[in-house]
């Protein structure tokens, strides 16, 4: 009998997607204008990742590649009302409070998942409500935003509105809290500055003891703005949410731009940012996508 008419053994005759099913934890990638995310639906099965774990996760040639691993978790007690617990774990295994892109990408597989158009989230950074927008978009409260030294947690008093980091350009820069920590410098040029050299340095700036998150922006002709970032945990990505919403609320404080919607140019696409007079809650607005889904081996969760 030739080798190619023998029948196939019974381990080679199983179909392949549900021996992956079966060993290993579904995830979906998708991302917020390219800032991406591995989310993990751990409300039935708890899923935890260790820094290292996370780490392997969001490693773009042994992992599967991603800004940051996101968990959608049962409600918790402290948010009464929310639909759900968003965890977010950075690119280098730490966990941090808020992500913009990321509340976008969740609120809408839970409201498609409950045929709902609004959900709260609660987050590290407090509940946070999302609606439907026009056509893909997601809108999304993301609370109040704060200069406040104690809510950015500087190790040393100074004045969160002009911080001096001795490091042009953020030599004059705007401390800005939405749900994490934001240092902005506004400059003539954002695309000429030297953000990977910089990035890094301003992160572990000892001003911040539990890091920071930089940005550089720039007023367009248009009045809209272009903005670069500095993910701390991630590096440089092509978009931050909460940083769009950042860089307006600088640039609003600075004269540089009225206060009203703004739309901001991210390396990914555009996000529309609102900081909201009365009770200071920016407003988000922008779109997700799904790249694909699949099944994290088990070695990846070892």
């Amino acid at each position: 009998m030739r080798t190619s008419d023998r029948p196939l053994p019974a381990f080679r005759r199983r179909p392949i997607t549900r021996a992956m099913e079966q060993s290993g934890l579904t995830f979906r990638k998708m991302h917020g204008l390219g800032n991406d995310f591995v989310v993990v639906d751990a409300r039935t099965r708890p899923f935890d990742p260790t820094p290292a774990q996370a780490r392997r996760l969001a490693d773009r040639r042994v992992g599967v590649g991603c800004d940051q691993i996101i968990t959608i978790e049962p409600p918790r007690p402290e948010h009464p009302g929310s639909t759900a617990f968003m965890g977010i774990r950075n690119a280098d295994g730490g966990t941090v409070e808020a992500c913009g892109n990321a509340t976008r990408c969740v609120a809408r597989l839970l409201m498609d998942e409950a045929g709902t158009d609004r959900v709260v989230l609660g987050t590290l950074a407090g509940p946070l409500i999302a609606e439907r927008a026009d056509g893909d978009s997601v809108r999304v409260d993301m609370g109040r935003a704060s200069t406040d030294a104690a809510v950015l947690d500087l190790s040393h008093p100074c004045d969160p509105l002009h911080l001096d980091l001795r490091l042009p350009p953020f030599n004059d820069a705007v401390g800005v809290s939405v749900g994490n920590p934001h240092v902005v410098a506004l400059v003539p040029d954002a695309e000429s500055v030297d953000l990977r050299g910089t990035g890094p340095i301003i992160e572990h700036h000892d001003l911040f003891p539990d890091r920071v998150n930089a940005e550089v922006v720039s007023v367009r002709p248009d009045g809209s703005l272009r903005m670069r970032v500095w993910e701390r945990g991630a590096g440089i990505t092509r978009a931050c949410g909460t940083g769009a919403c950042a860089v307006v609320v600088a640039a609003v404080i600075r004269g540089a731009i009225p206060r009203q919607p703004t739309t901001v140019m991210l390396d990914g696409g555009p996000l529309r940012i609102d900081w909201r007079a009365g009770d200071d809650h920016v407003l988000m607005t922008g779109p997700v996508a799904t790249v694909f889904t699949g099944t994290l081996h088990e070695s990846l969760l070892s």
